[in-house]
């Protein structure tokens, strides 16, 4: 799989200020690929400098497999944190004038437009100012410029911004087409939730610095997952568990335990002594760490971010 996207100890500094600092990491070629941090964490600014927006202050960025230039803009879609559109312009003729930056001719892009508001519920605005729309109505057709060119690489910069849950959804539908089609999705957020549905690999920053790349799995290993049972005695003689702590009062024999692991310990580990020693169960649960929970141990509950 090809790298679309690498960072080659990066730094960004403006004045006494650095915003990204040393970061080195890898997007390859198809899915979604997720910028986690809070508010002044560096993922604009880390993606201003792949658009060739901003020039690092020293490392090496690629995208895909040449530097960062204009040359790029037929095979890359991005959306920005600030919306940005010519009020006075209709919605189609907007679209498709972004199509023609990206090199589309003429009735390429039209075409591609005319599928894009239909797509989004937008064709009987398509000859609306693009002023005298509400917020979430112009904000997808900030998404249709960023489609139009059916990109290779998708950059969105804090799509989820201001959208309602019905828009919300809208905009989580198309990452997820794009990705279908073999485009790779590269978006930022702070907002776990949407993360935690939509993306393959994650990168975590904070204050400028990486602090983990992966996948989601690997990200909730981090910390270990919380198990509760009900069993008819304690289960901290079992391999694996480091304590145990009776929920309530027993029931018929039976008392609701949570469990916490050893270091390293797996739950399925303590299902299978469970079974092997006759420890008599009547329930067992396991429940995962979240994106968020693994975002406040590795930066701490000071950062801006949402559940």
């Amino acid at each position: 799989m090809s790298k679309v996207l690498q960072f080659e100890n990066v730094t960004k500094q403006f004045g006494d200020f650095i915003a990204v600092r040393d970061c080195s990491f890898t997007v390859r070629e198809g899915g979604v690929f997720g910028f986690l941090g809070g508010n002044g964490a560096g993922k604009t600014t880390s993606l201003r400098m792949a658009l060739d927006i901003l020039r690092p202050s020293e490392g090496r960025i690629t995208i895909l497999g040449a530097p960062p230039s204009r040359e790029n803009a037929a095979k890359i879609g991005f959306l920005p944190e600030e919306r940005g559109l010519y009020r006075n312009m209709k919605v189609l003729d907007t679209v498709v004038y972004f199509g023609r930056l990206k090199g589309m001719s003429p009735a390429d892009a039209r075409k591609s437009a005319l599928g894009l508001l239909e797509r989004f519920d937008l064709a009987d605005r398509a000859k609306s100012q693009v002023g005298k729309l509400s917020k979430g109505l112009a904000q997808k057709v900030q998404l249709a410029t960023a489609l139009v060119n059916a990109p290779q690489l998708l950059l969105l910069d804090e799509p989820f911004s201001g959208l309602d849950p019905v828009n919300q959804a809208v905009l989580e539908e198309a990452i997820t087409e794009a990705a279908q089609r073999g485009a790779t999705v590269v978006f930022s957020t702070h907002v776990m939730q949407h993360a935690e549905r939509l993306c393959d690999r994650l990168l975590l920053l904070t204050r400028g610095s990486k602090v983990f790349e992966g996948t989601q799995d690997e990200a909730r290993a981090i910390l270990p997952s919380r198990l509760t049972l009900t069993a008819r005695s304690d289960p901290a003689e079992l391999p694996g568990v480091a304590a145990a702590a009776p929920v309530g009062a027993p029931t018929d024999g039976w008392t609701l335990f949570e469990v916490q692991l050893e270091s390293g310990a797996n739950p399925s580990q303590v299902l299978e002594a469970s079974t092997l020693r006759g420890f008599a169960l009547r329930s067992f649960d396991i429940d995962r760490p979240s994106l968020h929970e693994v975002f406040i141990h590795l930066v701490g509950a000071d950062q801006e971010i949402v559940r």
